[in-house]
């Protein structure tokens, strides 16, 4: 199944696609949230979905699509996790996972506008793999990781790159900021993706091509990682695991080249859609 979220920010209905077509799930009665991936939830919206074929009303496309989930408990991010991209950033591959987090307050629509932070000159963008967790996850072996995860979308970490590299302490809080979480535009479940590992993944800027890799360059494959995020933190159900982004981001380039408000994001995965963010400028207090 492809899960989507629809309607106005903050007050989204449930759908799901099939056949390139949208469907209204609002019936089913629940959200995509932490009791819904913990309930069996996808299993129980499959036997809804069966049972109402025909049925269910169809969205319009020029409905809103917001984030395919509700806000997680945590947005969990892999730094570094490409070859290409590390070696473009000057940084040594790294020997255990590179753990960041996002704020979930980043979480918005795949076609939502990305806002510049107050004080920013160094915003960034990042195509990136992430995963959704199925059912609570803590010590978690390689061999079982597989069975912890619920489906895969597409994922722009943004990132404010002064904010995350150049005054001190974690990355967060160059990654947290309000719209740095586009997610969508669905969440496929598991069996709709055959191999995680060997995804084509892509971003233009302005109709430009700045980022065209494949999931092939993890340097620590999704077992790996899932299995060592659930050494240090539980894992819920709905969290999202993001895997890192490939070669091609703006503080890679000579000289570096950060995000403008006009400018226009475009990205995609193999068989996770595309997603289109338009940049703005911050305006408040």
């Amino acid at each position: 199944m492809k899960l989507i979220r629809f309607g106005e920010a903050g007050k989204e209905k449930t759908g799901v696609i099939i056949n390139d077509i949208k469907y209204d799930t609002s019936a089913f009665g629940e959200d995509y949230n932490e009791v819904f991936f913990e309930n069996d939830g996808l299993n129980r919206l499959n036997k809804f979905v069966e049972e109402n074929t025909g049925k269910l009303p169809v969205i319009d496309d020029n409905v809103r699509l917001g984030a395919p989930f509700a806000r997680p408990s945590k947005i969990v991010c892999i730094g570094l996790n490409y070859a290409k991209h590390a070696k473009e950033t000057n940084a040594p591959i790294p020997a255990e996972p590179i753990i960041f987090f996002k704020s979930t307050t980043a979480l918005i629509g795949p076609n939502d506008d990305v806002v510049i932070p107050k004080n920013s000159v160094k915003t960034d963008w990042e195509v990136e793999l992430a995963f959704v967790i199925g059912k609570k996850a803590s010590y978690v072996s390689k061999e079982e990781a597989m069975d912890y995860v619920a489906g895969y979308c597409l994922h722009n970490d943004i990132s404010e790159r002064e904010f995350q590299l150049e005054r001190g302490g974690t990355w967060d809080k160059g990654k947290g900021c309000d719209t740095f979480a586009p997610i969508g535009p669905w969440l496929a479940t598991k069996d709709e993706i055959e191999n995680p590992h060997n995804l084509r993944l892509w971003l233009k800027l302005n109709g430009k091509t700045l980022q065209d890799g494949n999931t092939d360059d993890f340097i620590f494959d999704i077992p790996t990682v899932l299995s060592y995020v659930s050494q240090f933190m539980t894992l819920l159900p709905g969290d999202v695991i993001s895997t890192g982004t490939p070669h091609g981001v703006g503080l890679g380039f000579i000289p570096p080249v950060y995000l403008k408000p006009g400018d226009v994001m475009e990205l995609g995965i193999d068989g996770l859609g595309t997603s289109r963010q338009e940049v703005k400028a911050f305006f408040g207090k």
